[in-house]
């Protein structure tokens, strides 16, 4: 007895040292087990949410995990291997990584799983790098003659042209020299490019940055290319400009739409999953704050959510989620951008939208969602949905800003649209 008490104590003492995360939990994802790192990384991701049971936890985050878990119908196998979930949304600095999590699923049993949880923030970082780095460089040693490059001095102007530019966009080489970076390559809403400015301060920290993006050509085709942006730094350590390499690449859209979706769209709504929308975050936060481009946001939370599960199962309210996004989808305009940011909880990024037009469209989108019908065995289910509306100031951090209001709505008894005025006023 003394030996077995030894070895689990051994036992005990290291999975609590364990330099992972680790959780055991039954079907309904309640935790049995959990060590100090899973509780580190964890329940900080739980806000108001139940701590004792790993999917709530994680709602807020990777609202998919559970559909993962449900959806997997052996009696035992894993669900989901190194599974990435991005957290700390729109909380850091443009430029730097987001924390990201990998999540390793194991069901054991009908009724008995392991989840492992490792921070991979730092690993997924160089990942990308390597990949840039990779993809540019190797196909550089190919086909050196598929490459237009421009030089560019201290000040984003044009000094040098090689012929190559000429061939893949069709501008006479001279008639670019004394041009901006800015004018050749003009910034674009519907592209999803961030901008100029942002690619050479990139550049600037790290030695070189590549994205892959549409550009034109002189006689108003677009294509598909790869641009990377090396800094230029001199003897003396001063930066002595930029060069810029443009590679026309073919887009294969064919083998490439379904691996967008996955990386780019929540599975079970189709929204933007929060790393897209924390793209268009940015992107847009950025217009704002150099150009005065206003930008507003709403958050959507479905009422009393939690109820629907309980009363009508998860099958239900996973019909929910999905009739409600669709119904924001088919509203929203084309440049605006809707994302399922975590279990019930979704936002409407709205660029160059004031304050007022954001709650005309907050109001229209509460009056869509209390006319959803969803069939069920127990007769028709009805929804209505509280929302906060925002609109980017100084200082103030946006979501943040739209998150109050949506609560303050939620307090004011539901079904209705808050602005963070109306919320600090109801405060």
């Amino acid at each position: 007895m003394a030996t077995a008490a030894i070895e689990d104590e051994k036992l005990i003492e290291f999975l609590y040292a364990a330099p992972v995360g680790l959780v055991e939990i039954n079907a309904a994802g309640t935790i049995a087990l959990i060590n100090p790192y899973a509780m580190k990384h964890l329940l900080p991701l739980a806000g108001t949410r139940d701590t004792g049971n790993l999917f709530a936890m994680l709602d807020n985050v990777a609202p998919e995990l559970r559909n993962m878990f449900e959806g997997f119908t052996a009696q035992s196998g894993t669900v989901c291997d190194g599974h990435r979930i991005m957290v700390d949304l729109c909380r850091h600095h443009v430029g730097t990584d987001p924390k990201m999590l990998a999540c390793t699923l194991v069901k054991l049993s009908a009724d008995r799983a392991i989840a492992c949880i490792s921070d991979i923030t730092i690993q997924v970082a160089q990942e990308r790098r390597l990949k840039q780095a990779e993809t540019w460089f190797s196909s550089l040693i190919n086909d050196i003659n598929d490459y237009a490059v421009l030089s560019i001095n201290p000040d984003g102007v044009v000094d040098a042209v090689n012929a190559s530019w000429t061939s893949q966009t069709g501008f006479a080489s001279d008639t670019l020299i004394g041009q901006t970076l800015a004018n050749i390559f003009p910034s674009s809403v519907t592209d999803g490019n961030i901008g100029m400015v942002e690619h050479l301060r990139l550049a600037e920290r790290d030695g070189w940055h590549l994205n892959e993006m549409w550009h034109s050509r002189k006689d108003g085709s677009r294509y598909w290319c790869q641009r990377l942006i090396a800094a230029r730094v001199g003897c003396d350590g001063q930066l002595g400009g930029y060069t810029v390499v443009l590679r026309d690449i073919t887009r294969q859209t064919h083998n490439t739409d379904d691996l967008r979706r996955l990386l780019t769209q929540d599975q079970l709504t189709g929204a933007a999953n929060r790393a897209r929308f924390q793209q268009h975050f940015e992107r847009e936060h950025r217009a704002w704050a150099e150009h005065g481009i206003p930008l507003s946001l709403v958050t959507l939370d479905i009422d009393y959510f939690k109820r629907v599960n309980d009363t009508y199962g998860h099958l239900t309210g996973d019909l929910v989620l999905r009739r409600f996004a669709q119904t924001i989808a088919k509203a929203i305009r084309p440049t605006d951008v809707l994302a399922r940011l975590g279990g019930e909880e979704f936002a409407v990024l709205l660029p160059a939208t004031s304050l007022s037009e954001a709650k005309e469209i907050a109001e229209r989108l509460r009056v869509l969602v209390a006319g959803i019908r969803v069939e069920t065995p127990q007769g028709d289910l009805a929804i209505t949905a509280s929302l906060g509306c925002a609109t980017a100031m100084p200082n103030q951090d946006l979501l943040r800003v739209a998150d109050e209001a949506l609560y303050a709505a939620k307090r004011g008894g539901r079904d209705i649209v808050y602005t963070v005025d109306e919320a600090a006023v109801a405060a």
